[in-house]
């Protein structure tokens, strides 16, 4: 199963981009981020019409997620507990081949004096509280996402720079961590070590051709999904195209469930066990 996430800052906007990947790179579900459309106003028919459900949970002209599938999903959850008082679209998830995944926009988090970082530590403690639910169902789980953190500072362009962002600043990292700690594997460091590989460049000073970027898109795997996990890559593709999102898909590949046989051997002849 080929799992991706994409903050598409606009599906409307990316729709052609959104469609020529879905044709060539084949995923089997999608996570989008940043939507920015109502629910109803997601353009299901055209990504339909290349053999995908659709399922959305948006909101105008800001955030918002969906999932897009080959299969149809089951038990679709919108919306992340603990707060009654959020209306912001950032949490969808659902069943795909017994496969849990979630498509996750956490919230930035910035200007950091203002109440909208005190918003995306809370966010992040509501996600830690359902991250725990979901492993406690030991079934695979695909927490996958734009996060807005770069867990650390191999994973940023300039790390002094942006010591003090939100996405940088060690609470925002120990929040992160936090979730790993409960037992989630973070797909992509799983295979690759090397530094300063990125998914998001800012569109602003050639950020994008000197390759000034921050990797702030993951992919958390649950010990049932990451003993299964066979390959997980950037795919910068889609980020050199005109009129691009400024994130890039990132995908990972899930291997089918290994059944296990259990072979035992005769006693000795003779003996006693």
């Amino acid at each position: 199963m080929k799992i991706a996430t994409w903050n598409v800052n606009s599906v409307k906007a990316r729709l052609p981009h959104v469609l020529s990947w879905l044709e060539s790179a084949k995923p089997d579900v999608v996570c989008l981020q940043e939507i920015k459309c109502q629910t109803e106003d997601f353009p299901a028919l055209e990504i339909k019409a290349l053999g995908y459900h659709v399922e959305a949970h948006g909101q105008r002209s800001y955030n918002g997620v969906a999932l897009l599938s080959r299969e149809e999903p089951k038990d679709v959850l919108r919306g992340l507990a603990g707060d009654e008082t959020d209306v912001q679209s950032r949490y969808i998830e659902a069943t795909f081949s017994g496969v849990r995944v979630a498509s996750i926009y956490l919230p930035n988090g910035n200007p950091v004096d203002t109440d909208k970082y005190p918003y995306k530590l809370g966010w992040m403690k509501r996600l830690a509280v359902r991250a725990k639910e979901l492993l406690e169902s030991e079934q695979p789980v695909v927490l996958a996402g734009d996060y807005n953190i770069c867990p650390t500072d191999d994973d940023v362009y300039d790390p002094v720079g942006w010591a003090g962002d939100a996405l940088c600043l060690p609470a925002s990292r120990a929040a992160f961590r936090t979730i790993l700690n409960y037992g989630y594997t973070e797909a992509y460091r799983a295979l690759h070590k090397e530094p300063h590989r990125y998914s998001f460049w800012d569109y602003q000073a050639g950020r994008w051709h000197k390759d000034e970027g921050l990797r702030i898109d993951h992919l958390l795997l649950s010990p049932q999904a990451a003993d299964r996990l066979v390959a997980c890559e950037i795919d910068k593709g889609p980020r050199a195209l005109e009129k691009a999102s400024d994130h890039t898909p990132v995908w990972c590949e899930i291997g089918p469930a290994q059944s296990l046989e259990i072979n035992e051997a005769p006693p000795p002849s003779g003996g006693f066990i």
